[in-house]
Formats: C-alpha cells, structure tokens, sequence
C-alpha cells in the first residue's frame, strides 16, 4: 500500500509549500480538509491563505519564520473556513523549512482535530488572553529597547522584561569579537563574580558559541539535557543552589537565542529560567522576538556610542586649552556643540603667545554643523596659528587666513560644487584681538562676526562696535580694519558664535539683552561662573561637562571667550582686593566720513552706558547733544570723529562727560538761524542743554565736549573758559 492511502485512511493530508513560486501543491486529503475538491492540485498561496481565519493566518506565519530561522518543526492549530466565512473545521499543521538561500519550502501534514466539547473553552493556541498579553509585552518591550541610547540602557531593558507567564530569572548577553565570545552585560547572578563562561574562543562547547557560529536558537528545558548536549558546560547547569543568600536560584531551564541585524549575528542572548519551561512555539516566538529587538537596540547603541566617542575625540583635538596664564588677566571659555549627529561643527575659540609678548585671542564660525565643517575649522585654525606665530598684526592675519580659506575652494572637484551640496564652498566668520597684558590695549580685527561686549568694572555691559570686513573665504582681498580699545582694569571683554545670541528664537537684538541681562546680574566674584551662567541661559542650567535639559534649544554651536583684566570688582585676581573711589564708565569711537550710518550706534552706545542714570530727559538731551556734534564733523569738515564717552562718580552724584574731536582747527560759533534754516541750532541746543560745555583747540584739531551732573547735582548751564568765543568757523 502506498504511504499517500495509509495517510489518507487515517484522514491526513501532505502539502508542499514554495515560497519562491508563491505556490501550494496539495494531495487530494489535504485539499478536502481544506474545503476544495478531493483531488490533488497546485494553487496560488492566495487560494489557499484564504481558507484560513485571518487570525490563524497571521500566527502561522510567525510560527513558519521561526522555524526557517531556527530549523525546527512548525506545528500549529488553524481554523478551516468556507467561502462564506463559516467554520468549517480545525486542522493541526506540522511542517518542516527546508531552505535555499532566501527561500524556502515547507513539506508536511495536516490532519483534522476534535472540535471543543460544549462549554468548553474554545482557546487555541493562537488566541485568548495570553496572545493579547504577549502583543502588548511585545508593543511595551519595543517601546523600551528603541529609546534605550546606550548598551547599559539596553541592558537594563533587557533584564527588566517581564514576559507573559515565563519571565527569566537570569539573562546574559554576549557578544563577538576578534574569534572570542565576552559576556558584554548580565543579570541574576551574584554581584561577586561574574557569570560562568565569561570569556571563551568561539569554537568552545558552549551553547552561546554554537548560536552565534550557527545563527540557530538552542533551547535547553533541563538541566540534564544542558549537560548531555554540552558537558563542558556542566558547571552551569548543576549548580541548583544559590551561592549566596543575596543571589537568585539558579535556572532550570535555557534559551540561547541568536542576536541577529541585518543577517549577521552580533552575538547570542541567554534567558535563564528558575523553573522548567517546555519553550513552545509560542513561547519560542516571543524570545526570538524579542532577541531581535533587542540586538537592533544594542547595533544602535553602539553604533550611537561609536560617534559620540568619535565626535568626543574630534573635539579634544581640536579645541585647544587656554594656558599659559596671562600675567594680570584672566580667560574663561566654553565650547557646546548643537544637538543631534556627530555633536560637531565649525565653531572654535584659540589663545596663541604671540613673538610680541602680547596673546591673541581667535574665536569663529565655520558654516555648517557637519564633519566637514569641524575639517575646515581645524585647517582654519591651523592657518590661523600659523599666521599669528609669524608677528603679522590682527588685519594681516585675517587677510591672509580669507585667502587661504578662498583657495581651498579651487582645489580639484569644485567645479563639481552646488548650492544644495554638503561639499559646496563654505565661508567662515572671525573675530581676533591682540591683547597686550601690561596696559589692556586690544586690537581688534572682525569678519563678519558679531561685536564684543565689555562689562565694565560697575556691571554695565556695553556692545563695542568694531569695523569690519567680509567673512572669511568670500572675496580673498577683503581688507579688515583694527579697532583699538582699551580693556580698563576690573573689565571684562565677552566674544561669541551667533549660537549664543540668537539660539532660542531670539534674533540679534534680543540676544544681547538676554545676554547683557545674566552679565549684569553676575556678581563678578568668578569668571567661570559667569561663563557657565551664559551658556545655561541658551539651554538650561550646565555647563561645558555636561549637556542641559533644553536640548530642543540648542539650535547651533556655542564658542564663548571671556577676558578679564584684573582688577576691582571682577573677583578675578589679585587686584579685585583693592577698591576704586569713583567708579568710571568709558567708551571711545570712531564715526568716519563713509559711515553716518555709525551715527545711530553712537546715540545707542550712549543710551546703553547711561542705562541707569537717574533722569531720562537728560539721557535725551545727550543723547540729541551727541548726534549734532558728530553730525556736524562729518556735514562740516573732511575728517572722521572720535567720540569718547565718561561717566564717573558714584550713582545719583555722576558726571557724564562727551567728547567729540576732528582733525579741522576751525572752532565753531553760535548764530542766529532763522525759522526756516536747516543749520546753526548745535551751540544753541548745548548752551540749553548741557550743564556746561566748551570747545578746546588742539594741535592736531579741536575737541568740542560738554558735561551733565545727574540729578542737577552740581554745575549749572553756560559758556566753558575753554571756548574761545570769537573765533570764526563753520557754523553749527
């Protein structure tokens, strides 16, 4: 008798499943079973799938993928429906994978089962309460693996998991490496040792060698059978007893699953269990399962911890330390990188000794926050160095740094550059000062950077507009103009990237005073502090250690340099012991013959030294005394203006003296204008306005300047001694 009329008198049917093909070949027992006709037939997978109740469907297939990936029997209950959607029967499928590459073919038999007597619960192993409990262990358990951000994350997941109805009690993972298997993290075993086979070659007789060598689960539901298949693994497997009182009992029962991504197995995972567990399909599903998410969590992590650790290092070799100290001067810095990627950019800060004796400050902004960005900054700086080193001044250093810059962008393949291109020419802005330590002379030279900002000894915080040129890298015979200003002691000078102005929806403006806010709060007994405070008003309380809770806020690289000479009232050095008499406020610039438009910066620079002083209307009344003095240098001669601002005194008791000097020796006096004249009412509007005021001729021009007493507190409206009345000149 053939084996087919053997299997069908016992009403057992063969199938032949080709995954390749999409085709189901069927004997005639099998097709009756399935509610066709009894004759042997070849259908679409369709054809077939769409006798089963979709619920079955979907668990069958999970049970086949684990068995391909296994190589065990697929064995399952499905329920038999007709065209209509009724039940027809319940057949039970046992099959094996036979695979070929990618695909596989499943030959086996199903055979027709008893249906559930009345009042029975009606429970297969493909429905009920434990699968709804097993799809949200599942749903929770991804949740968890996926925003786990380290290995010690995911393994502190990984231990925490509490399966449906066969939680471990111990579970190890292992990983490959170098022909070596290491137990990388583990759970259940005594804080005193590590768990057994720790480390070991990966051709040891030791289930976790064979998974990851095979890429096969082995499960193992006694101990006597952990010690038939692997007797070299015995220790394990009979010790029964915990060895200390704190230590859980030992398992009974192991599942080794492989670890696998992307076809490769990283390693293997071990789940310990303290009783013994038969390791269905079902349960063997929610392993390998969970295997899976967790070897995808731990490739991201490492692979997250591999560029933090590059993005780390990339850093430290960039970024320069700040010593040597600076005789009579301190500096504080801070670098943080923006959020997300690599954590690197082009942001940097560098102090250079100069041949001179004197120290060079550079801070700058290379575009972009890629590598590529971090790449230029680093030759950028280099360049930078290298240029200072030679004893070339601020505006030579950054002409030729713009060159340099420039000519990266013809080496070979630029032509190949576009605008929406990660590799499309990039520009840099820069700001550097030479500072001399001895007497605080700062030469300023600026690219397209943001201005300094000075706290003065009192706390007022003063933006110091600098002249300026084209950031770097555009056009390379920018010219770049020096500013000179002096650094009183007891100030402090503040250079940034924009990332600490305009991070956090501010724009330029009200990024300075949010800034000008924390430095005027600062107490000014320390300047590291007062450097963490800047940075922590961007992204929350941290500092250059460690990242804030704000993150979403961090929307571009910070750089920050502070530059303190010693003095009172900065808390920095040893002079801060000493205390100044008067307090003075100073501020000094120049309005040239091409910018009126600086007129406005200089009525600004007033109106931020005076923030505090008593009385607006005379804060109005400088402030309009100022914009006619400049304006009329620039409307009555040919040269530049120089303003120099001072306001000294204690508050309520202050002077305010303004000064404003041209190269022109003719001295200017008062008129008459009448109601339609557009000129003459300066002298007549400082003659009302100031407490006292005059003109005092030089060698190289005259200075005219006028004084205010806050509050009235002392002096009166007139003609100064200094004005030589008679002389003739431009009108006012």
């Amino acid at each position: 008798m053939r084996t087919e009329d053997i299997l069908a008198a016992v009403a057992t049917g063969l199938w032949r499943w080709d995954n390749a093909s999409g085709t189901v070949t069927l004997d005639a027992e099998a097709a009756r079973l399935l509610g066709l006709p009894a004759e042997k037939v070849c259908l679409p997978e369709a054809a077939v799938r769409s006798r089963f109740h979709p619920v079955d469907w979907n668990e069958i297939n999970g049970v086949v993928n684990l068995a391909v990936a296994e190589g065990t029997l697929a064995e399952a209950r499905l329920r038999i429906m007709d065209v209509e959607g009724r039940l027809l029967r319940t057949v039970r499928s046992r099959s094996k994978p036979v695979v070929d590459g990618s695909d596989y073919q499943l030959f086996g038999t199903i055979q027709e089962v008893a249906e559930p007597q009345p009042g029975t619960a009606a429970h297969t192993p493909v429905t009920g309460d434990w699968r709804r409990s097993r799809e949200a262990f599942l749903l929770d358990a991804g949740r968890a693996l996926a925003e786990a951000r380290s290995t010690a994350e995911v393994l502190r997941v990984a231990a925490s998991l509490s399966m449906p109805g066969f939680s471990p009690d111990s579970l190890a993972v292992f990983g490959s490496s170098g022909g070596r298997i290491t137990v990388i993290g583990q759970h259940g075993y005594s804080p005193e040792e590590d768990p057994p086979f720790a480390d070991m070659l990966l051709g040891t007789d030791h289930p976790a060698a064979e998974v990851v060598r095979t890429g096969r689960a082995i499960y193992l539901p006694s101990p006597e059978e952990y010690s038939r298949r692997y007797p070299a693994g015995r220790p394990l497997a009979a010790d029964t007893e915990p060895r200390t009182p704190r230590a859980p009992r030992s398992p009974r029962s192991w599942a080794f699953v492989p670890l696998t991504v992307a076809g490769s197995t990283l390693g293997a995972w071990m789940a310990g269990f303290a009783h013994p567990v038969a390791f269905t399909p079902d349960e063997r599903s929610v392993l390998t399962t969970v295997a899976r998410m967790v070897a995808q969590a731990l490739a991201r992590a490492g692979v997250a911890e591999t560029e933090r650790e590059l993005s780390q290092g990339l850093q430290r070799s960039m970024m320069p330390t700040l010593g040597p100290e600076i005789p009579g001067m301190t500096v504080a810095a801070r670098y943080v990188p923006t959020g997300g990627g690599l954590q690197v950019g082009g942001d940097w800060y560098d102090m250079i000794p100069l041949p001179s004796g004197r120290i060079a400050l550079v801070i700058g902004d290379v575009q972009g926050h890629d590598v590529r960005a971090a790449g230029l900054m680093g030759q950028l700086r280099i360049a930078l160095r290298a240029y200072a080193s030679e004893g070339h001044r601020p505006d030579a250093v950054l002409s030729r740094a713009s060159r340099f810059l420039h000519g990266l962008h013809d080496l070979p393949g630029a032509d190949t550059y576009s605008p929406g291109d990660h590799s499309s020419p990039r520009f840099a802005t820069c700001l550097y000062i030479e500072a001399d330590p001895a007497t605080g002379l700062l030469d300023i030279a600026r690219a397209g950077h943001p201005d300094p900002a000075v706290r003065m000894s009192d706390g007022t915080v003063l933006v110091r507009p600098t002249a300026g040129g084209l950031p770097l890298g555009i056009d390379p015979d920018t010219d770049y103009p020096t500013t000179r200003l002096v650094l009183e002691p007891g100030e402090t000078i503040m250079i940034c990237t924009d990332g600490l102005i305009e991070t956090g929806g501010h724009d330029l403006d009200t990024g300075w005073a949010r800034l000008r806010r924390i430095m005027e709060e600062h107490s000014g007994d320390n300047l590291e502090k007062l450097a963490d405070a800047l940075v922590a008003a961007v992204h929350g309380p941290s500092s250059h250690h460690t990242t804030g809770p704000l993150v979403d806020r961090r929307e571009d690289d910070i750089a920050l340099l502070l530059l303190c000479r010693e003095g009172a009232g900065c808390g920095c050095g040893a002079g801060s012991s000493t205390t100044l008499l008067a307090p003075a406020r100073r501020t000094a610039m120049t309005v040239a013959q091409a910018e009126p438009e600086r007129i406005a910066v200089a009525r600004q620079q007033l109106r931020d030294l005076l923030h505090d002083w008593a009385d607006e209307e005379q804060v109005d009344a400088g402030v309009l005394m100022v914009s006619e003095m400049v304006t009329n240098v620039l409307v009555h001669t040919d040269g530049d203006a120089l303003l120099v601002v001072e306001a000294t005194g204690e508050p309520g008791e202050r002077r305010l003296r303004v000064e404003v000097a041209d190269a022109s020796d003719e001295l200017p006096h008062k008129r008459r204008p009448g109601e339609m004249a557009s000129s003459g009412r300066g002298l007549v509007l400082m003659e009302m306005l100031a407490d006292t005021w005059g003109v005092d001729p030089r060698g190289d021009g005259k200075c005219i300047w006028f004084e205010l007493y806050e509050a009235g507190a002392s002096g009166g409206s007139g003609v100064s001694a200094g004005f030589g009345g008679g002389s003739a000149g431009p009108a006012s």
